[in-house]
């Protein structure tokens, strides 16, 4: 049963991320490799997208006042489930068949995957703020209240479809228009290819408001989004500064931690790490 609750203590707000991480690592536990280091890394910023900013809700439909949520980035798919564990939309049982054959939370988002509130099906990078930027438009044409979020990364801004989308959601005043650009300078295969910084001072450039914020600290991700409240001509954006594996030393100090391979005999270690 889907159970909405808007907080805005710091405090209630981490003990949620808190839990949060729990689901990740069980979801990713004995599985022996998986996106939990983006799980981790994501947790406070969905944390307070789902439980303290958005007026969000799985069936959104045409409803005018409801928060609208695009996952770009496909394969953070685990921090969006945990979120959704979190309002009740799925249980132990699901969170123990992510990423099995035949399981409604696969490890790459899926819009028709069977689970009601995923805006996007995901894969290929870099389509997620052109989704959002058609679906912020159409909003904006039917003078919609509701605002429309996409969550991004940097190995996205490498996308140069990305940025046609910047110039155009800047374009249309897309004041409805929230990015969250999640930046932990890791990709596949190690550190960023291409480097993408200053992105905020690109986006500006652009026509957007933009503010970098650090992505695991909630109180300022918080400030963030009120600062963004406060802009109404302009799409905003966070460049949330994260760190892939966040909360969990042995996922975090991995050299290669983008797809985590964790042994069997790991696992223990993994959950007193995220319970401490």
């Amino acid at each position: 049963m889907f159970r909405p609750m808007t907080l805005s203590n710091a405090v209630e707000l981490q003990e949620v991320a808190h839990r949060m991480r729990k689901s990740v690592v069980r979801m990713a536990a004995g599985k022996g490799e998986g996106y939990v280091g983006q799980g981790l890394q994501m947790a406070d910023l969905m944390a307070v997208l789902f439980r303290s900013e958005m007026n969000w809700k799985p069936e959104a439909g045409d409803d005018p006042e409801v928060d609208r949520f695009v996952l770009s980035t496909g394969h953070y798919s685990i921090g969006l489930w945990s979120a959704f564990a979190e309002l009740g939309l799925l249980g132990e049982d699901d969170l123990d068949s992510y990423g099995e054959d035949g399981s409604r939370i696969i490890m790459s988002t899926e819009r028709s995957g069977g689970v009601e509130g995923v805006e996007l099906t995901g894969g290929s990078l870099g389509h997620g703020l052109g989704v959002g930027v058609g679906i912020a438009l159409g909003r904006q044409l039917r003078q919609h209240s509701g605002r429309t979020f996409v969550y991004l990364t940097d190995g996205e801004v490498q996308e140069g479809s990305t940025w046609e989308s910047a110039m155009l959601a800047s374009y249309k005043q897309l004041d409805r228009l929230v990015a969250v650009i999640d930046v932990n300078r890791v990709q596949a295969d190690g550190p960023l290819v291409l480097e993408v910084e200053p992105v905020s001072e690109k986006l500006r450039a652009f026509g957007w408001w933009a503010e970098d914020v650090d992505g695991n600290d909630i109180p300022e991700i918080l400030a963030g989004f009120e600062a963004a409240s406060r802009v109404d001509d302009r799409p905003k954006a966070l460049v949330c500064h994260t760190e892939m594996g966040f909360g969990v030393p042995l996922i975090l100090n991995r050299e290669r931690n983008h797809f985590v391979r964790v042994a069997a005999h790991e696992w223990d270690a993994v959950r007193t790490e995220v319970e401490a």
